[in-house]
């Protein structure tokens, strides 16, 4: 995998654009940090491809949400003290 600085972007993007589809994919960095991913797409994949991303973004919330949850220590609550909770919030909101 190829990373490309955002400057290197701006300058030589037309160079970037042909060697995409050898490369398979390519990472936009700023100062050095990963900002984003280019990857080939086409016609025909790319509802596929954005699905697939759209699903792997998911699937990463959601291990960030459980990590969080094992963190404050959340994730041994019972259905019960779920639910009060909830019913509690609404109350709050009702006033």
């Amino acid at each position: 995998m190829q990373f490309i600085s955002v400057r290197d972007f701006r300058t030589s993007s037309a160079k970037i654009w042909r060697e995409l589809p050898k490369e398979r994919e390519m990472v936009i960095t700023n100062n050095g940090k990963p900002i984003a991913l280019l990857t080939p797409l086409t016609d025909r994949n790319l509802e596929e491809n954005l699905s697939a991303i759209r699903q792997a973004q998911a699937i990463m919330a959601l291990k960030q949400i459980q990590q969080q949850s094992i963190e404050n220590g959340t994730d041994k609550m019972t259905l019960n003290e779920i639910n009060d909770i909830i019913s509690d919030t609404r109350k709050r909101r009702k006033k």
